[in-house]
Order: structure tokens, then sequence, then C-alpha cells
């Protein structure tokens, strides 16, 4: 064919019967143009969630370049924690397709005064999305919405029960005769009254004046005229009746409204599948270690958790195309930090004409007392406020007032003080120091904490440690005994355990260790009643390797079972007891053996109030404890690949 083109592969006209329509590849080349435009105009925008923008993208190609060829909705679910940018990447997304026209946003609920609206249909009808050209809409919050109750009973009376059909097939809202009839009807009896009105020697009536804008714009809708809306809003009733008299003869009127070209996007957040979502006030724990826990969470969890609000059938129509948010890493909420700092600096210069410059310290400061990892962003962009913009509106006004051209602001912690250095731009010469004692809100939370009880607190976090190094071979993902809230306390973080029989039991050591490092430490007289929820995990554990699992070789059916097949579980109530007081013993006697590494490793807790895994592990090789740091995400269990071979 000597490198040209057949014409006959682009016309309609071929001569073959089978022959597809012409293709517009200018068209769907300009548009996969903007479509990767507004891929990286979402990538500047958003911080940490790259893969789930690839992904929105890959999935709505089709629909965008060649919406022609569906027949279905196309279905894109979003899931993740509050504070991850789910509906804020949606309405950007929006903006840079410039498709705010056919955008609608929806809140499903079953509560009678969420919407005026209770069906799908009435409320895309109300937004112009009432015809079958390519459109988005986004059902938001859609963890407000269930058809079950949480016992897995069916919910009585659901609204927007037409929300289901939009997902199986994308047609909606098959307009009845009565519908029409009655449109119709209203039109006459507000003829009538004018007419009425007129009669009766009322001033000012005019029969044949214009229906109005609000009026034509619900005709239209109602029955899918193309004409203008002004020019529909000057015409008299009279003439208005006549056209809908004409429409009402066409079948079309009657049919559903086609959205089969129409992208679905669904968001919501799913606690039953992002366990960590009810942390919320928690500011110490790094977020790195949600970051890799969520990043576990896949499709099979999400559809786990619709099945418990939603009916099977329903959960399929939601199809497979689920994009799962992590919670943002410690260099995400890092680089946010940084990225506000600049716009910041970047205001001041524009606005007042004063170079702006921050100190590193002032980054770490900000972290401190902004990041709460479950809660994203939303509270970082509040400190960033609180913190540095409140204190840079106080130093720009000396600047202005001295007619100094720079400040440079910078947080000295071990003063807890702010200082604005003024002087002139592009120079390093310091014509004058302002210092604001300053202290972060959660640092102040931090502060409060009682020495003699963050010892307490921290000889426990150690009894935990030491415990899970000796049993595990671990040193734990981070331990804190001084954390942002009004009484001291803390936590130790460990990886994620394969549960077997023995890991179980080592489980249940070091829940128990905390409160028996401090009978060690303290004596037992000064104990502290801080082992209450630990001793209900380890019980907790115990009870199903006896019940649930049969390890104890006495018990070996399940006890766990309920209704005609419940078993009599007072029978093992013995074992249990027997089982953790002797585990309690062997953990008494470890931290005892290991005393000097605890107290060593409680010290170290006491001063710092945080330690990483690998300030664990040194102090435990200090005591001849071998540990292994291993990364957050990491899975601990045996090597079963090699016991098989």
């Amino acid at each position: 064919m000597n490198g040209e083109t057949d014409p006959s592969l682009d016309s309609a006209d071929s001569a073959d019967a089978t022959a597809v329509p012409a293709i517009d590849r200018a068209k769907i080349s300009e548009r996969n143009d903007r479509l990767m435009a507004a891929k990286q105009v979402l990538l500047d925008k958003f911080i940490g969630i790259d893969e789930v923008i690839n992904e929105l993208i890959d999935s709505i190609r089709i629909w965008y370049l060649m919406p022609e060829v569906l027949s279905r909705p196309v279905i894109v679910n979003l899931w993740g924690m509050t504070g991850v940018g789910k509906t804020d990447l949606v309405r950007r997304l929006i903006k840079a397709l410039d498709f705010q026209e056919r955008f609608c946003e929806v809140e499903l609920s079953n509560s009678d005064s969420t919407y005026y609206n209770s069906s799908v249909a009435a409320t895309l009808d109300s937004n112009n999305i009432n015809d079958d050209q390519p459109s988005i809409v986004l059902f938001d919050e859609i963890q407000r919405f269930n058809t079950l109750n949480p016992d897995g009973t069916p919910v009585q009376s659901t609204k927007f029960t037409d929300f289901w059909e939009l997902l199986s097939d994308g047609r909606l809202a098959k307009r009845s005769r009565d519908d029409i009839d009655f449109s119709i009807r209203e039109m006459m009896f507000g003829q009538r009254d004018l007419k009425r009105r007129k009669d009766a020697g009322e001033e000012n009536i005019n029969i044949d004046e214009g229906i109005g804008l609000w009026e034509a714009r619900s005709i239209k809708q109602r029955f899918q005229l193309q004409d203008n809306v002004d020019e529909l809003a000057e015409w008299s009733r009279t003439r208005v009746i006549e056209l809908m008299r004409e429409v009402q003869k066409k079948k079309t009127v009657h049919e559903p409204v086609d959205h089969s070209k129409t992208l679905v996007i669904i968001s919501g957040n799913l606690d039953d599948a992002f366990t960590m979502a009810s942390l919320t006030n928690e500011a110490d724990v790094d977020a790195d270690i949600f970051h890799a826990f969520t990043s576990k969470i896949t499709v099979v969890d999400i559809k786990g958790a619709l099945s418990r609000r939603f009916r099977p059938e329903q959960v399929a129509r939601f199809g497979n195309i689920h994009l799962i948010y992590n919670s943002l890493k410690r260099a995400d909420f890092s680089k946010l930090i940084v990225r506000e700092i600049e716009r910041v600096c970047e205001t001041t210069q524009r606005m007042f004409g004063v170079e702006l410059t921050v100190g590193e310290p002032m980054n770490g400061l900000i972290y401190r007392n902004g990041v709460f990892p479950v809660q994203g962003v939303r509270p970082v962009f509040s400190s960033v406020i609180d913190i540095l913009e409140s204190n840079v509106s106080r130093f720009l006004f000396e600047a202005l007032m001295a007619q100094q051209t720079a400040i440079h602001i910078d947080y000295d912690a071990e003063r807890k003080v702010l200082t604005g250095r003024l002087g002139r731009a592009n120079t390093t010469e310091t014509i004058r120091t302002i210092e604001v004692p300053f202290i972060g809100r959660l640092d102040k939370v931090r502060q409060r904490n009682v020495i003699d009880v963050v010892a307490n607190v921290s000889v426990h976090e150690a009894g935990h440690a030491v415990s899970y190094a000796c049993l595990f071979g671990l040193a734990p993902l981070q331990l804190t005994s001084r954390v942002a809230s009004s009484y001291a306390s803390g936590f130790t973080f460990p990886h994620e355990i394969h549960e077997t029989r023995d890991h179980l039991l080592a489980k249940i050591k070091v829940f128990l260790a905390g409160g028996i490092a401090e009978d060690v430490v303290f004596g037992e007289g000064n104990a502290t009643i801080g082992r209450s929820n630990d001793r209900e995990m380890a019980t907790q554990i115990a009870i199903d390797v006896i019940r649930r699992y049969g390890f104890d070789p006495e018990f070996q059916a399940h006890y766990g079972l309920e209704g005609i097949y419940t078993m009599d579980k007072t029978v093992t109530d013995t074992d249990i007891e027997k089982m953790i007081s002797r585990l309690a013993a062997e953990t008494h006697e470890l931290l005892r053996e290991n005393r000097p590494f605890l107290v060593d490793l409680a010290n170290d807790l006491q001063v710092t109030g945080k330690l990483e895994s690998t300030q664990v592990a040194e102090v435990a090789r200090r005591h001849k404890v071998p540990v292994e740091v291993r990364p957050e995400g990491y899975l601990h269990l045996p090597a079963y690949s090699s016991m098989l071979n």
C-alpha cells in the first residue's frame, strides 16, 4: 500500500454493509490531550495519591474519549478515610474537564430531611441531567445510605430506590401518562384562573403573558423540549398547552431517560474496612504505620464492608472498579507542610512586597501540632493558619512599620520561642529581631503530663516492648509514653502477626507484660489500673484459643456457637483462667530475667517520650537480646514453605 491509508477504512459509505461509521480521530485526539492535561493538574494539586489519580484517569478513559460506544454507565468507586481528598479530587476533575454544566453531586440517605427529592431520577432531572448525553454524577458519603440494618435485617423503607436501576443499565424515570396528564391539567388550571380573575375585573391581568422562567424550565425538563428556556418563558399558557398536547402524542416522552453514557462516581468512608478510622484523636502514632496498614486493604475487604450495608445483588452493582486511598505517609504530610509554607511566602511577597523565609524548625512545629494521620489534610491546613499565618501577620506589621522588606521566621524548640528577624530583601542583614513565646497546642498538652506518671507509663510500655522483642524477635514499630492527652498514656505499636497457636499465646504474654512490668519495677503495691484494657484483650484471645480454635486438647468442640447449637461455655472457664495464670507467671519470669533491659528501655523512653524501632533495637543489643528491625507492613509468620519442603 506504499504507506498510504486506504480511504475506505474511514468511510461510512463503504460497499461493505458491515462497515463502521467514520471515526473522528481528531476529536478523540483532542479529548485525549485534555484528559492528560487534567491528569497532570490533579497530580500537581494532590499529594500522596498519585496511584489513585492514575487509576481514575485510566478508568474513565473510554467514557471520556468514546462515550458513543457505551451501553451502560461507567461506575468508579472511591474509598478511604476522611480528609484524603476523595470529594475534592472529583470536583477538580470536573473543572479540569470543563464538565460543570453536566455534573451533579448527590448525597444518598434514608433520612426524610436530607433531600426534597426522594429519587435519583428527580434529583438528576432538577439538575438538567435528563437526556442521553455524557454527564458525571457523584454519589458522595455513601456510608450514610444502607438497605441492611446492623443486625443484617432489611431496612423496611428506603429512599432513592432507583439508584440501583442507574447502576444496572442507566435507564431511569419512566414517565407515566398520569404524570403527563397532570402537567397539562395544571397548566390549564392556571389558564382558567387567569381568565376568572380577569372576568372578575381584576386589573393588570394578561391572559397572553409568558409563563415565566421557573415554569419554562420545569416544562422543558419534563417534556424533553428542545426549545430555548428564555423563549419558552415568553410563551402564553395557551401556546404551551398546545405544545404539550403535541408532545403527549409522542411515545418518546414516556420512555425512560437513558443515562448509559453517564460516569457514576461513588465515594465514601467505610470504617468496616478502614478499622483505624476510629482513631481520629491520635496524633502520636507514626503516619507511616497507618499507611502500611491501610495499604493492605483490598477490593475483597471493600466488598465485605459493603455486604454489611447492602444486599448481595446490590453490592454486585457497584462493579469492580474500586480505587482505595491509603492514609498519607509521613513524607506526604511533610511535603504538604512545605507546600503550604511556600504558599504563605508567595502570598506575602505578592500582596505586601515582603520577602518571607521560614526556618526548618517551623516545619517540625507544624507537623507535631497539626498532623492527625487518620483525619487527613484538614488539620494541617488549620495548623498552618494557627501557627504560621497568624504570627506572620504580627511580624509583617512590624516590618511594614519599620519599612523593612524581608522577614525570616524561625522556632527555638528548647526556649519555646518564635523569632522574627526583620531586614532588607536579598541580604543577610538583620535590622531587628522580635521574639514571641510560643508553644504548640498539642505540645502544651504533652507538657502537662506529670513526670511520675510518665515514668510509670514508660515502664508499662517498656514491659510490652521487652516481651515483644524476646518472644517475637522484633523491635516494635513505635514506643510512646508521652502523648497529646490530658492524662499521660502511651502505646506500643506491633507488626502484623500471623495467628498461630504459639503466636496467640505469645500475644497474651505481650498484653499482660505491661502491668507485670510495673510489678517487677515498682512493686505490686504500686502497680496501677492501666492494665485493665490489656487484660481484657488477653482474655479475649485466651477465650478464642480454647472455645473457637480448639488449641486446648481437652476442649475440641466449638464453644462459640449460638442458637440451637449453643454449648455450655462455663465448662471452659476454668481452663481459660488456668491458661492466663500460667502465661502471667511465665511473663513475670521473663521480665524478671530481663529486668536490666526493661529498666534501661524505660529510662530512655521516659526522657524522650517516644522511641523508634531502631532505638529499641539498640537498647536490646546492649543487653544481648537479638531483635530484627522490620518496616511497617511486615507480616510475621512461620516459614511454612521451608517446613513443607
